[in-house]
């Protein structure tokens, strides 16, 4: 079994805000590079995990239950005509935030610079810009409660002590990205009635979140890989699809908090409830005994082999 070392808002300014007040010109941008969570620390072990990968799903559809965040990608994105290549390029700069040190302020400039261009309105109405402090921030505040939430399930619950320390490491992955700590809450004390006002006022089923849990939706075959594999998936795409697209949203709607999952109006039955606890409890047992080398994403277990080699004792 795992054991708790497994796993070591903002104050809205408006829709309106100006994008030169926000993220982009942040003071850390003009001096010292932000940095990056601490080797060894509660994002250090959760986030290169496997198990993180079924965590993202989760918090991808939340980023895009706000209206304007939705907008954003529905107008802006080519998920829908390039998945696997949009998919790999979130998990690699998501990796380069907490392992990728001094390349991980790099990172977040990249990201910024690529969102001060998207902006237009979303279906409330509202002028929308992606840099805009209350959006950004959101897309990256939905986050920690996913993190805490599916690590209670898939890992084990976090003593309260390591769910302080995520959400001040999920605080620095913040300023690496160029949210001003004003428009982050600074405390989980802040940023729950936060997260509730959220839900409560902003989260919407948007046309993203339901194209994200439609197990109808096309999805072209993976065009990453070896080319065999790319040859035998294309040939077997009509077969493996639609098992694929109902896990998916399985784990989409499972892993999210149930608070925001009820917030956007996504179905979840106590017998799916059963079937997930049960699915993680295994997680639970055989990825804790896996070697490393298949437990951490590639990126994470590079970091950690570097951090011990560096170390006085490595």
């Amino acid at each position: 079994m795992s054991s708790a070392k497994d796993v070591q808002g903002p104050r809205a300014r408006g829709p309106e805000a100006a994008p030169g007040s926000g993220p982009e010109l942040s003071a850390r941008d003009r001096g010292a590079d932000p940095e990056p969570p601490p080797p060894g620390g509660v994002l250090w072990s959760l986030s290169g995990d496997i198990r993180a990968l079924l965590m993202l799903p989760a918090a991808l559809t939340l980023q895009v239950a706000h209206p304007a965040v939705g907008a954003g990608v529905d107008e802006h994105s080519v998920f829908r005509t390039d998945p696997w290549g949009r998919g790999e390029r979130s998990l690699r700069s998501l990796q380069l935030w907490v392992y990728g040190g001094e390349q991980a302020a790099e990172e977040g400039r990249r990201l910024r610079a690529l969102h001060r261009t998207i902006q237009g309105t979303d279906t409330r109405g509202r002028r929308y810009h992606a840099l805009t402090p209350a959006n950004y921030a959101w897309v990256h505040a939905t986050g920690f409660p996913v993190y805490q939430h599916a690590a209670r399930q898939l890992i084990r619950p976090m003593t309260p002590a390591q769910e302080r320390a995520l959400y001040a490491e999920w605080l620095q992955v913040g300023r690496i990205l160029g949210i001003h700590d004003r428009d982050m809450p600074q405390t989980i004390e802040e940023f729950w009635p936060y997260w509730k006002k959220m839900l409560a006022e902003e989260i919407e089923a948007t046309t993203v979140v339901r194209e994200l849990v439609d197990v109808d939706q096309p999805v072209p075959p993976p065009d990453r890989g070896a080319w065999p594999l790319r040859t035998v998936l294309r040939a077997l795409w009509p077969v493996l699809l639609p098992p694929l697209a109902r896990f998916r949203r399985f784990v989409t709607i499972g892993l999210m908090p149930p608070d925001a999952r009820a917030a956007v109006g996504l179905p979840w039955s106590a017998e799916q409830e059963k079937r997930l606890r049960r699915m993680c409890a295994v997680l639970r047992v055989v990825v804790p005994v896996l070697p490393e080398r298949l437990r951490y994403l590639p990126r994470a277990r590079a970091a950690r082999a570097a951090h011990r080699t560096a170390a006085p004792n490595g």
